[in-house]
């Protein structure tokens, strides 16, 4: 499809929802997209099955603490010259871009890259939501390298980064990216389209669009976005959608820290729910714990939405005296594999608790 900015208001919603609170403001994306088309550029998005198998894939997105982008705005090319700068050291050129993630501004990145560079953009992603740290992706679980991988500021400094594994590209990036003033523009995991068909998750930014579009449609046509939203999840890969609080954010800690925003909210219950609920995020969300209680855990998706519009509020965006409902979402069934969990189930975050599906969750007393 070639996308509209009506399209791209609701992948922006819709990425807001995927991204679990994190992955950096959309609207600042939607804009850099939006300013593109002005110009006359054009974004392509295709299926994963378009991909040529020996064709070359190169995903781009931002890395960083999304707290940072509310002062630190984006030149706009940053992405663009670290593509470039890894189609040289590759001595090929890409064949279209994808994001490793879907949330935030990381669902839009690529379409930035893609609109100037004349480079469609695939339809799948790494995570099928948002995570905080470069080896949290279905593409490394599966076999795939995060080097050679290049990260760029808004000086056009750039650096290229080459490692024996994942977790060390994480950690050398990271270093980087602070230095860059805790946000800065990356292409990694270059791989073939037989790869990315393999180890994506498919379809994730027409996903976005259908949920934009559903509870866009709902508060158009005075229906209630959270019905529209419980009837669309379960016939996506997102089978399961529950409620799970209900409130108002009582306080909210947060800081920027070793390149993360990290903190918690804490929600006092109303209408039926009791309690105080605290929600732990590093980016995203994390773990939802009612009383000590947990009611869902990484890597299921936890979503604070507005009560009454049902919009979507990213970590960052989080202030005392919001009325908010707390959804949970299971994720696909690639992510919840013991090879996925050992990358991004809540150990790897230091939560003592083990992974429960919120389907079973949500059957505890």
């Amino acid at each position: 499809m070639n996308l509209t900015e009506e399209l791209l208001i609701d992948i922006c919603r819709g990425a807001a929802f995927l991204g679990t609170g994190g992955g950096g403001d959309p609207y600042i994306g939607r804009q850099m997209v939006r300013q593109a088309m002005e110009y006359g550029h054009q974004v392509e998005i295709i299926d994963p099955n378009e991909v040529p198998d020996d064709a070359l894939v190169i995903p781009t997105a931002m890395m960083g603490a999304p707290t940072v982008l509310i002062e630190k705005l984006p030149r706009g090319d940053e992405a663009i010259c670290s593509l470039k700068r890894l189609e040289k050291h590759l001595g090929k050129k890409a064949f279209a871009t994808m994001p490793i993630e879907i949330g935030g501004i990381n669902s839009t990145m690529p379409l930035v890259v893609g609109a100037y560079l004349d480079l469609p953009v695939v339809d799948a992603d790494g995570m099928g939501r948002a995570f905080p740290e470069l080896y949290q992706e279905t593409f490394a679980v599966y076999g795939i390298s995060c080097t050679p991988m290049a990260i760029s500021n808004e000086y056009g400094d750039t650096t290229l980064i080459e490692t024996h594994d994942n977790f060390m590209a994480e950690w050398l990036a990271r270093g980087v990216t602070i230095r860059m003033g805790g946000a800065a523009y990356i292409a990694e995991y270059s791989m073939t389209g037989a790869e990315v068909k393999r180890t994506s998750i498919h379809n994730t930014l027409t996903l976005a669009i259908s949920i934009g579009r559903c509870l866009r449609e709902a508060r158009e046509q005075h229906r209630d976005p959270f019905g529209a939203l419980f009837t669309l999840m379960p016939q996506t890969p997102y089978k399961f959608i529950t409620e799970i609080y209900q409130g108002k954010i009582v306080d909210v800690q947060r800081t920027t820290s070793a390149g993360f925003s990290v903190g918690s909210a804490q929600i006092q219950g109303m209408e039926r729910f009791a309690g105080l609920m605290e929600i732990t995020f590093q980016n995203e969300h994390l773990v939802a714990r009612v009383d000590g209680d947990v009611k869902a855990i990484v890597p299921d998706l936890i979503c604070i939405m507005d009560s009454e519009t049902a919009e979507p509020i990213t970590t960052e965006a989080l202030r005392y005296g919001q009325r908010v409902k707390v959804l949970s979402v299971s994720c696909p069934p690639i992510m919840r594999t013991p090879e996925a969990l050992k990358s991004f189930g809540p150990q790897i975050f230091g939560i003592e608790e083990p992974f429960t599906p919120i389907e079973d969750l949500t059957k505890q007393p």
